[in-house]
């Protein structure tokens, strides 16, 4: 465990979780997703893998870049892949090593699956009583929905997300990225740090649980206040908001414009722009609440004139003018961004099968530290004899015959 003074010595060339080592046995987004961002804080991220072809979204495609699924690649930069079969007692007996000599285990398996493999965290916390023991699961550990599979969307459907999106009175949508699944990850990730600063004060481990549908409930902040204090239903809304108006996109000459006038002070400099100052002392538009009132007025309205000029006009004219705005972009449109060009949020990486392949880069930046994208996503069980000889310092032998019982692939 890296001391206080650690970054010190290390001259903050190291990410801030250097000589942590985390044993991966998660799979699909969620769980992934959590690893990637500790390994992208220097964490050492060892991904155990389900020898009869690995994590499943390593199949899940098209797109594939030379026989690799691009869906895999998007959240598993940083880690050391293995494959071990855990249905042999050998290979669970290989697992508890490495968690014994690891700081963290994360594993998204349904509730139960592990304790008849020995590898649950009481079992584990009686050899690696240090060992911090992040469990991701559909619904929690406990409970009626315990042993049900858990998907993102089944989530999200369950805890409200899906009826509260989608146009208004239409169907339920989906929400086009797992944000259920995602958002899991970053409370999974959080939960570990935390325990880690916690150890620092106990040197002792714990269990953390994590699941999709808490995460999505929380999620719902006030839409969830207005419900449990107000008694108000949800409904959706497409791209409008329940309590700003105007707050939503607007179909323009050539495409659709997003901007928000979450004040009066707002809503009158947007009525300077659109010259349509009468608007903001228009008895009907004067408060936000005013306009809440008279919302299909106004959105009628100013539809009509956001309709008259491309959407490059319009943020042209909304510049520096202090009015929250964008346009709605396409992928193309996204990755030649100006801003997000300059805050490099795209890295190019030599994979060992798949070639240059591209990466989202980590979010935050640290002025004193180093969050970055080090070790391009791993092939199918490629670091096996790097993890076993650096982890167990197993000899070649060793690994040899280990792979000629398949123990590992």
């Amino acid at each position: 465990m890296l001391s206080e003074s650690s970054c010190e010595k290390q001259q903050c060339t190291e990410g801030p979780l250097a000589g942590i080592r985390i044993l991966d046995m998660t799979r699909i987004l969620a769980g992934p997703f959590c690893t990637m961002i500790l390994g992208d804080l220097g964490a050492e991220i060892i991904k155990i893998e389900d020898p009869n072809g690995g994590d499943e979204s390593r199949n899940w495609g098209p797109p594939f870049i030379n026989g690799e699924s691009a869906y895999f690649l998007s959240v598993n930069r940083n880690k050391k892949s293995i494959a071990i079969d855990i249905k042999a007692a050998e290979g669970r007996d290989l697992i508890k090593k490495i968690a014994i000599n690891s700081d963290v285990l994360v594993e998204n398996f349904v509730p139960g699956k592990l304790f008849s493999y020995g590898l649950d965290y009481e079992n584990l916390n009686k050899v690696a009583p240090h060992l911090i023991y992040c469990s991701i699961t559909g619904f929690g550990s406990t409970g009626p929905y315990s042993t049900r599979p858990g998907f993102d969307v089944i989530a999200a459907s369950i805890g409200g997300l899906l009826n509260i999106t989608g146009p208004e009175n239409g169907e339920p949508c989906k929400i086009g990225v797992a944000m259920t699944d995602l958002s899991t990850g970053l409370y999974a990730h959080g939960a570990i740090m935390a325990a880690l600063l916690q150890r620092m004060k106990t040197s002792k481990g714990q269990k953390i649980d994590c699941n999709l549908l808490s995460t999505q409930v929380s999620l719902l902040v006030n839409i969830s206040s207005n419900f449990l204090n107000g008694k108000k239903e949800a409904k959706r809304w497409g791209t409008a908001h329940e309590s700003i108006v105007p707050y939503q996109a607007f179909k323009t000459k050539d495409g659709y414009i997003t901007l928000a006038a979450a004040s009066n002070r707002q809503f009158k400099i947007l009525c300077e722009i659109l010259n349509i100052h009468h608007y903001s002392t228009d008895p009907r538009f004067v408060t936000n609440k005013d306009r809440v009132q008279n919302r299909k007025i106004l959105i009628s309205e100013l539809s009509d004139i956001f309709l008259k000029k491309p959407t490059h006009m319009w943020m042209t004219m909304f510049e520096g003018s202090g009015i929250p705005c964008g346009p709605v972009n396409d992928m193309e449109q996204v990755f030649s961004d100006p801003q997000v060009v300059h805050n490099k949020m795209v890295i190019d990486m030599i994979h060992s099968t798949a070639g240059n392949v591209r990466v989202t880069g980590p979010a935050v930046k640290y002025s004193n530290s180093r969050n970055e994208a080090r070790l391009p996503p791993p092939s199918f069980a490629e670091h096996t004899d790097v993890i076993l000889s650096n982890v167990l310092s197993y000899s070649k032998d060793k690994i040899l015959d280990l792979r000629k019982s398949k123990i590992i692939f």
